[in-house]
């Protein structure tokens, strides 16, 4: 299939942004350019009312820059939204018609509510979450919704944004207590305004780059072992530390702070409010970042066009599939290993051998999906490019514990191998959690060696449990040399972790 490129313009209050998509083999969106300049049009709007001439000028002027770049690529589709700052002139409709005239964009400007849809609709179609509340403040606008079972329930706009608030309430560049005291107040009182929001104990989803700045400082802040930002999952207690440590800098040290952008220094005291009031309000079970917004919404929304629903039906399984189709994994090798690993798992369970749970059998499917990838770099090398990529790539649909979680699992070699691997991350598991991962990773290594060499050998497998061992005869319909020998080789990893003999008996049927 030929490369094929999208391209959006988002014509935000603070900043306009230009993203160019190519749509994967498996139908996915990945980014491969993304532009942002600075415009603040928010501060550009009169008290008439009217975007000023001088903020006109400054849109197309970078509107233009931003054409040169669509002009590289050879697009299936482009699109130019606009959101509070255009959405709010009076003279939005000569806007429209500059931007039209001068570069040849048709400019949609989105209505309040499509714009709080299609950040909920990012949100659903990036994630696994069922249920929460996004927020998305941009500059002159903040978005909030509800939506439960994947559905949008409920949806707002406040007509304030991060630039708009510290108009309305810092005098000079950073605020006073007395100032910041007034602002906490006035969003307690719009919040409070909307019945929907209270005590719902559901996770409060962050969109945008005032949320994105928020976690990175977080990070930062942490010496964050684990790469990416998309599913990172704060606490109230993380968000109040930010927002109390922020408030003691002095400008010239806040525009240092590793993880902040320096055009949001003097606007990310409001961002940090308006998320910690919300997750009081909604008394939330945690703020995670989503870095699909707006944007991302709008493209969903086109390309699931006459199919009847604007949802994926499964985020993490299309995640998992696209890891498959780019990694160049043999799908009918993973559906035989499967097959094998189910029945071990069953018997194992059954017998009650391994303190085995249903979630640990999503965990080992999920992990089948993609052990040992890293052998499409080097396979001498497979553990170490198998865990990395898994632990520093987004995978929509994850977490980024069980992200970790899959990469371990996926990635097992050895107890040592293991330990290496997880080092960084020991304080995230307790010990016993630490050494049921390695059982589990342990186990579907096994049950990989039981098909080395791709022919489906082995085809069934039966467990037998007596006083001292473990007996797991493999029933097979071919020659077995191959797999008996790896298997023979691997197993003492599984004898370790289950602290059990085995003892294979392979039977020609």
């Amino acid at each position: 299939m030929s490369k094929r490129y999208y391209g959006i313009i988002d014509v935000g209050s603070n900043s306009i942004r230009l993203v160019i998509y190519l749509r994967d083999k498996s139908g996915r969106l990945r980014e491969v350019e993304n532009v942002k300049a600075v415009a603040r049009l928010s501060t550009y709007l009169q008290e008439n009312g009217r975007l000023s001439d001088a903020g006109i000028e400054k849109m197309i002027v970078t509107l233009r820059s931003f054409d040169e770049v669509l002009q590289t690529y050879h697009l299936e589709e482009s699109i130019c939204v606009a959101t509070a700052a255009i959405r709010q002139s009076t003279n939005q409709k000569e806007i429209v018609e500059q931007v039209t005239k001068q570069i040849g964009f048709t400019m949609r400007v989105l209505s309040e509510e499509e714009e709080a849809y299609y950040g909920y609709l990012a949100v659903v179609n990036s994630t696994s979450i069922s249920e929460g509340f996004t927020v998305d403040i941009g500059g002159g606008s903040t978005e909030i919704t509800y939506f439960k079972d994947r559905k949008l329930v409920h949806s707002h706009s406040f007509p304030f944004g991060a630039i708009t608030l510290k108009e309305l309430f810092f005098k000079g560049e950073l605020p006073t207590e007395q100032e910041f005291i007034q602002l906490r107040q006035f969003l307690k009182e719009r919040f409070q305004s909307l019945p929907w929001l209270k005590k719902q104990n559901v996770p409060l989803i962050g969109i945008g780059g005032g949320a994105r700045n928020v976690v990175e400082i977080d990070q930062n802040l942490k010496e964050y072992p684990l790469a990416g930002l998309h599913q990172y999952k704060m606490l109230d207690s993380d968000l109040s530390f930010i927002k109390n440590y922020l408030f003691t800098l002095p400008m010239k040290k806040l525009q240092k702070v590793e993880g902040l952008s320096k055009d949001r220094a003097d606007i990310i005291l409001p961002v940090t409010e308006v998320f910690h009031s919300l997750y009081e309000l909604t008394q939330a079970d945690g703020f995670i970042l989503s870095r699909k917004g707006l944007r991302d919404g709008v493209f969903y929304e086109l390309l699931t066009q006459g199919t009847g629903t604007h949802l994926f039906p499964n985020v993490l399984k299309e995640s998992i599939q696209e890891l498959v189709n780019d990694y160049d994994l043999n799908w009918e090798q993973i559906h035989h290993v499967q097959h094998l690993a189910k029945q071990l798992f069953d018997q194992f369970h059954e017998k009650g051998i391994g303190s085995l749970t249903k979630q640990d059998w999503k965990d080992v499917k999920r992990a089948s999906y993609v052990y040992n990838l890293g052998e499409y770099i080097d396979n001498e090398a497979s553990a170490q490019h198998t865990f990395y990529l898994l632990a520093n790539r987004t995978i929509d649909g994850l977490m980024h514990m069980d992200r970790l979680k899959l990469a371990l699992m996926a990635s097992f070699k050895s107890k040592t191998v293991f330990k290496q691997f997880i080092g960084p991350y020991k304080k995230w598991f307790l010990h016993d959690c630490q050494k049921h991962i390695r059982m589990l990773g342990a186990l579907l290594m096994f049950c990989y060696s039981l098909d080395s060499t791709r022919r489906g050998a082995v085809t069934d497998v039966e467990v037998n449990l007596n006083s001292e061992t473990i007996e797991i005869s493999l029933l097979c319909k071919k020659d077995f040399m191959p797999e008996e020998y790896q298997t023979e080789k691997q197993k003492k990893h599984l004898e370790k972790s289950l602290k059990r003999k085995i003892e294979l008996f392979f039977i020609y049927s």
